[in-house]
Order: C-alpha cells, then structure tokens, then sequence
C-alpha cells in the first residue's frame, strides 16, 4: 500500500491474545499471516497457554503448531521475571501513571479489580521486558480481555501505539477497564456497526475516528454441482457449532429440541464444541430423555466441519453475546439454512427470511415458531440458501477483508501521533 510521503512504515509489530493460538480464532492467526505477506515483523505473544486438557497439541493443525512454537507466553511469571517486572513498574511510574489513575476510577472502589489490575499490570511489565530488546514499533491485542491490558501497560512502558480489536463478549460482557483501554489506544477496531456504535454511546468521549468496522471473512464455497433438495423424509439435522460455555446458551437449544420431540417432530441435533459445560449438557439431555436426538460431538477440527455442515438441515445459534459468527458465514457460505438470535452485529449478517431466519432473543416459543416454520418449508427454501451465500461472498469475503483489514491497520500504525508514542508528553497534554 501507499503511504504518505515522508511516514516510514512500521516493521515491526508485537501481536498478543489471552490463549494463542486458538482454533476457535483462525481470524488472528489470518491476520497475521496477512501482515507478514506485506513485509511486516510480527511477535507473536500470548497471555497464557491453552489448557492441555482442552486442546491437546497432538491435535493442532501444522499452522497452529508452527505458530505455537514461535509464541512467547507470560504467563506463569518465574519468581526472576515477576521481581523485574516488579521493579520495572516502580521505576517507571511516571509513564504509567495516568493509565493507572483511569484504572483506579473505572474499578470505582472494588479491591477485587485493583488486584487484577495490578497483577495484570505485572504481566504488562514482563511483556515490556520481552520485547524491549526486539524493536517492536506498536502492539496490538486482540480482544479487550486481560493480554489487552498487558498490551497497553507495555506499550507505556516502551513509548509505542497500542491498538486492540473488540468482538462480542469483549465488549458487551466483559468490558473490564475498557474505558481505559479506549481512551489509551490508538484505534480499535471492532467487527460490526453495532459494536461501534456500542462503544461510541457508551464512551461518548472517544473520538468517532478513533474506531474501525472491519468485517471478519470466510472462504467463498463453490456451488453443490445439482445438488438434491433436502428431503422432507429424512430426520431434520439441526447443527450447532461453538465452544461448550454459558454464553453460547446450549441449555436452551436443548430445552427446544425436547419442546419439538413433544411435538413428535422427526429431528437429531448435533452440537459441535467442547468446554467447561460439558458435564451440565450431559446431565440436561438424560434429565430429558433426548439422548435419542441429540449428540454431543465434541471438538471437531475446523478443516472437518464441512462434512457436518454439508449433512445440517439448518445450522442454529442460541449465544446470549456474539459479535459476528464465523459459524454463521461459514454455513451461509455453503447455502445452509441459519437460525440465529436478532442480537448484536447478527442483523448486520443475517436478514430475516431473505438470506436466513431470526428469532427474538431469549423467546423459546418464538424460537420454536420459526424452526417450525422452517421445517414445514424445507424443501421450498432455495432461494434463501442461494442468497445466503451471495450476501457472504458479496461481503464476508476473507481475502477481500483481510487485505481492506491490512490496508487499515498499517495506514493507522504509519501514522504516527506523537502524543500516543510519547508517554511523557501525554501526561503533560492529559493535564492541561
């Protein structure tokens, strides 16, 4: 790309998450690869490992184990890492100190937060002693979970940018010190114009230009060569796909699926995914009887979906908070049938009954409705499936938005504001 005359390029650029690299975010591992095809040097950093237990490395991808070997992990801190990191904040407390004032305001008195904070504000001080000696030019996290902290206690401590990006949960669960985050940051860049304007109502005081909608993106899929129309016959397959937590509200897709065996509909569900709720799903589906229609899959590597989703009748979502499903695109991109909440930035994928179906967040019966509605009709739907997959060529296109969100990202980093790069200067202009 071209820069202004007389802005030299940043080369070097610091990248850090919460756990990276994580199958469930191939968009930060794209990004950096996008960054690296440009010319860049990107560290790859991670606030902690991936439990084993979760995500044993025999079953990483090679680019996940290739990006896994190159990471730089903090956490646990050793007892020499945790006393230099100690010491480097009591040296340098004149860089931190209006980030830690705005901590102090936006914890508003809750001790529990100032501990996190000051502990995270460890692991921003090892994560400064890190890459002092590797010429990092600006650091970006992704997600504004606690690495994005680290990330811009770091870039105090070493005069450079800060940037994030914020996606669903990040923002709308668990937006802890985000006002400071925002406030110290370069740009942010968020996924959807809900989330931005979310933030811009919520921070008033945050310059409109200071945030970015940059769009996530799947691979466009080639059309099924005569593909046969679903049979109205055969078990209807609902799909869901995403990790077993709360959020993702797999308790009521069960409730629904024992709701339509009553009904004596004849359906299966599978739910791809593994996490912490396993067991509870366990317990919920023989409290109801439903281990007849509906399996747990467990986790199903990314490059094997396409099996499952070439068999759903319609892929579902029932999450409390998303930003914009990667699973959505992904199964719109293969024109499949997608029934989703109307929340956050899924509007913004999904229109209702024109490229797939909405339901009112948190209504079973209007949950119900719509799958009743949509199975009744199975074998009419073509066109929703044929525009389903237009929409997400025309605008979840990965390539597309990767190389738009490169563009962006090193137009932003180039350009340099000295104030952001001067800790010292800020404070005084913080203070006038």
């Amino acid at each position: 790309m071209r820069l202004a005359t007389g802005v030299r390029p940043v080369t070097t650029v610091a990248y850090i998450a919460n756990q990276f690299p994580s199958p469930l975010e191939p968009y930060v591992m794209d990004e950096i690869s996008e960054l690296r095809r440009r010319g860049v040097r990107v560290i790859c950093c991670s606030g902690k490992e991936t439990p084993s237990n979760e995500r044993p490395i025999n079953e990483l991808s090679a680019a996940e184990r290739a990006f896994r070997d190159e990471t730089r992990f903090l956490w646990p801190l050793s007892p020499q890492k945790l006393a230099q990191a100690a010491h480097r904040v009591g040296s340098d407390r004149r860089a931190l100190r209006p980030v830690l004032q705005a901590a102090l305001q936006e914890s508003n008195g809750c001790r529990s937060q100032h501990l996190r904070a000051l502990g995270h504000t460890l692991l921003g001080a090892a994560l400064a002693d890190e890459l002092a000696p590797l010429e990092v030019e600006h650091i970006h996290a992704h997600h504004g979970y606690f690495a994005s902290w680290m990330a811009l206690v770091a870039a105090r401590l070493l005069g450079i940018g800060f940037s994030l990006t914020l996606h669903g949960s990040d923002l709308l669960l668990h937006g802890h010190l985000l006002a400071a985050k925002l406030r110290f940051c370069r740009f942010c860049i968020t996924v959807s114009n809900f989330n931005r304007d979310h933030i811009l109502h919520r921070f008033p005081s945050i310059p409109a230009s200071k945030v970015l909608v940059q769009r996530l993106g799947v691979d466009c899929v080639p059309p099924p060569a005569q593909a046969a129309p679903p049979s109205d016959e055969q078990p209807f397959l609902l799909l869901s796909v995403g990790r077993l937590n709360r959020v993702k509200n797999h308790q009521f897709l069960i409730r629904a699926c024992a709701a339509l065996r009553n009904e004596g509909r004849d359906f299966c569900c599978w739910i791809a995914g593994e996490g912490p709720e396993r067991p509870a799903l366990e317990r919920q589906i023989e409290a109801l009887q439903l281990q007849a229609q509906v399996r747990l899959l467990g986790h199903i590597p990314r490059d094997k979906l396409s099996h499952y989703y070439r068999r759903a009748g319609v892929v579902v979502l029932t999450s409390l908070s998303e930003g914009v499903p990667v699973v959505l695109m992904e199964a719109m991109a293969r024109q499949k049938l997608v029934l989703a909440p109307a929340i956050t930035g899924i509007p913004e994928l999904v229109e209702h009954v024109r490229t797939g179906f909405l339901y009112e967040p948190g209504s079973m019966r209007d949950f119900l409705n719509v799958l009743s509605w949509i199975l009744d009709r199975r074998s009419s739907l073509a066109q929703v499936r044929r525009a389903a997959a237009a929409s997400v060529s025309a605008n979840y296109n990965r390539q597309r938005n990767l190389r738009s969100f490169a563009d962006h990202f090193l137009e932003r980093i180039a350009s340099r504001d000295h104030a952001y790069e001067n800790p010292l200067l800020q404070q005084v202009q913080l203070s006038v």
